[in-house]
C-alpha cells in the first residue's frame, strides 16, 4: 500500500525513518495544499515524493557512502529509543513513559541506560539537560542540528 506522511516535523532524520519504514513521500503540513495534492498523486503513481532537502541529504549521504555506519548518535537510536528519548524531553516520568507505551518501568529503564550508551552520556541528569535542550530547540547541546 502506497503510503505518504503529512507531518508537523521538519526534520530529516524523522523523513529518513519513515522512507526506511516504507513510506513512498514525506511532506509538512505547512506545504501549500496544492503541493499535498501532487505529492499524494505521485505516491498513488507509484513514485517517491520528497522535499528537496530530504533527496539532496539522502543522495549525499549514498554518495559519501554514509549508509548508516557513519551516521550521528541520534541517527543511530531505535525507533523505540528515540520515541522515548522524546518523551524524557517533553517532561514524561518514567513510570508515564511506561503508562502511555503500554509498558512497565523496567523496560523504560533499559532504553534510557540504551540512550545513555548510544549518546556517550554518563548520569540520568546529562539524558534529561540533552532531551529536553533537543525537544525545546531542535538541536543537540553542542548545537549541531538534531537530524
Amino acid at each position: 500500500m502506497p503510503v505518504l506522511v503529512l507531518s508537523m516535523h521538519d526534520q530529516f532524520l524523522c523523513a529518513e525513518r519513515a522512507i526506511h519504514a516504507g513510506t513512498r513521500g514525506y511532506i509538512m503540513k505547512q506545504e501549500a495544499m496544492e503541493s499535498v495534492v501532487i505529492a499524494i498523486r505521485q505516491v498513488l503513481a507509484g513514485k517517491v515524493d520528497l522535499n528537496d532537502q530530504v533527496k539532496d541529504q539522502i543522495l549525499f549521504n549514498l554518495a559519501d557512502g554514509n549508509t548508516g555506519g557513519g551516521r550521528s548518535p541520534m541517527e543511530r537510536l531505535t525507533d523505540r529509543e528515540l520515541e522515548v528519548f522524546c518523551m524524557i524531553g517533553k517532561g514524561f516520568s518514567t513510570r508515564e513513559i511506561a503508562s502511555t507505551l503500554h509498558l512497565s518501568i523496567k523496560p523504560i529503564g533499559t532504553y534510557r541506560e540504551w540512550i545513555k550508551e548510544t549518546l556517550n552520556l554518563k548520569h540520568a541528569n546529562e539524558l534529561v539537560r540533552h532531551a529536553v535542550h533537543r525537544e525545546k530547540t531542535g538541536k543537540n547541546p553542542n548545537g549541531a542540528p538534531s537530524r
